[in-house]
């Protein structure tokens, strides 16, 4: 029982370590830098593809992971994307977590019921 307690606390720990530590407006330079909206849509809800994510009001640590992830590649817990792949090649990580930051603080239209 006291394991569990432990691995709760840390995981709000980081969780609110996450959070203080992205920059929602330098986020949000990057993605203009980046021409982010030119797959994802101007309002980053509207792809261009039906294929391609919609990332306004996504969950900050899902699109930082998701962006590492690309970074990754084809590696263990990578993700193939040939666009992506050459888009994070000069993120860091803090660039990734305030992207993620930015795009987390967008309104959704992410559907939560049917």
């Amino acid at each position: 029982m006291k394991i569990a307690t432990f691995l709760i606390a840390c995981t709000a720990i980081g969780a609110s370590a996450f959070a203080g530590a992205a920059d929602v407006k330098r986020g949000q330079a990057l993605v203009t830098k980046y021409n982010c909206a030119s797959c994802h849509g101007a309002d980053y809800n509207k792809p261009i593809d039906p294929s391609y994510p919609k990332l306004g009001g996504q969950h900050a640590e899902y699109l930082s992971a998701a962006l590492r992830a690309y970074k990754r590649g084809a590696g263990p817990n990578g993700r193939v994307n040939p666009i992506m792949a050459l888009q994070v090649q000069p993120l860091s990580h803090k660039d990734m977590d305030d992207i993620g930051a930015y795009l987390a603080s967008l309104p959704s239209q992410l559907v939560i019921r049917r």
